[in-house]
């Protein structure tokens, strides 16, 4: 390099628990490290078994179910409200992407410490970052607040995630790693977690689509989903992130199906422009190229393919063109046109994952 090694990195502080079969006493553990005495555990009632069972132990001041995607404001406010009312002192999320959201909304305003128990591969308990939705308008930000001082990780509360979720989860996790490549503030750090985020999901993926109550290929998908999320925390928010907030806000599509049918495209747009990126990508996924490599991968796993199945009409797409440009990347690899834009979205749209 003309330069040397120029970049500056920050690692976020987080405690990090992998405790196969185990979760409900990690649970207790890390939430007397905080010194919490009132907890509220957020779950959405599909959730409330287990996690019922995982904070048996816990001294619960309050249980908040109203758990919906996109986290709307008005969501958050009535979490807020609850978390005062009950004078909870940690929040504990026990879920996928939206119950982890609306906690760490909760923890935007009222500072509370958040323990993250995931059962998706959402990512979002490893980064510092929220999202909110006001009517058809999504909002993000960075708040150090949010991030969950602890996760706790266990696959067996994986192994009754319906495989078809699971698949979607897992490539939304993926798209972490591709936009980690050439995020606003990707380095070489962020490449190499993300590179070996790619292998890990690789590896994991498909043993969870053959034989998704088993424990090996959830442990190894957790392992990649963590690391993504971690280089994703750091390089910010790509093009791919983008366009699925927009679409997600805008249209209400549910955010792990959303992402998986999007990723093959922003890949195919940005892989001839990133050599470095694309040489990453390629390599994780044993392949000749980073485009036939998660071609690949999307085959074995039956992967989403059409925005069109999830609720998006189809005048949509020029509708999402103009916002997805306002807050696109200005260091996207790819030059971005209103025209490239319409044909990728129209390509997910349809489900054309060809070439």
């Amino acid at each position: 390099m003309k330069n040397g090694m120029r970049f500056a990195h920050e690692t976020l502080p987080q405690r990090v628990v992998f405790a196969p079969d185990d979760a409900a006493r990690a649970i207790v553990d890390e939430v007397a490290r905080l010194g919490a005495g009132r907890v509220m555990v957020v779950a959405a009632p599909s959730s409330a078994a287990l996690a019922a069972t995982l904070t048996g132990r816990l001294p619960v001041a309050h249980v908040h179910d109203e758990v919906v995607r996109h986290v709307p404001v008005e969501v958050a406010d009535r979490a807020r409200e609850a978390a005062k009312t009950s004078r909870a002192d940690a929040l504990v999320s026990v879920g996928g992407g939206s119950a982890t959201g609306l906690a760490k909304a909760v923890a935007l305003t009222t500072g509370l410490p958040v323990v993250a128990v995931p059962t998706t591969y959402a990512g979002s308990e490893a980064t510092n970052v929220w999202g909110l939705t006001e009517g058809t308008a999504k909002t993000t930000g960075v708040d150090a607040r949010v991030l969950p001082r602890a996760i706790v990780y266990d696959a067996a509360l994986l192994r009754t995630l319906p495989v078809e979720l699971s698949v979607a989860s897992g490539l939304n996790a993926l798209a972490h790693c591709v936009d980690a490549m050439w995020g606003p503030r990707a380095d070489p750090i962020d490449r190499a977690l993300a590179e070996e985020a790619i292998r890990g999901l690789g590896r994991g993926l498909p043993a969870v689509r053959t034989t998704p109550d088993g424990r090996e290929g959830h442990e190894q998908t957790l392992y990649g989903a963590y690391l993504a999320a971690v280089a994703f925390a750091s390089a910010g928010s790509g093009l791919h992130h983008k366009i699925c907030h927009v679409l997600g806000g805008m249209f209400d599509l549910p955010h792990a199906q959303t992402h998986a049918v999007v990723l093959p495209h922003v890949l195919a747009l940005n892989a001839p422009y990133a050599p470095e990126a694309e040489h990453r990508i390629a390599t994780a996924l044993a392949a000749p190229t980073a485009t036939e490599g998660l071609a690949a991968l999307r085959t074995r796993l039956d992967a989403p393919t059409a925005l069109k199945d999830y609720g998006m009409p189809e005048d949509g797409i020029a509708r999402a063109v103009p916002a997805i440009l306002a807050v696109t990347p200005a260091n996207n690899p790819a030059p971005l046109t209103p025209e490239r834009l319409t044909a990728l979205l129209r390509a997910a749209w349809e489900g054309d994952v060809s070439p």
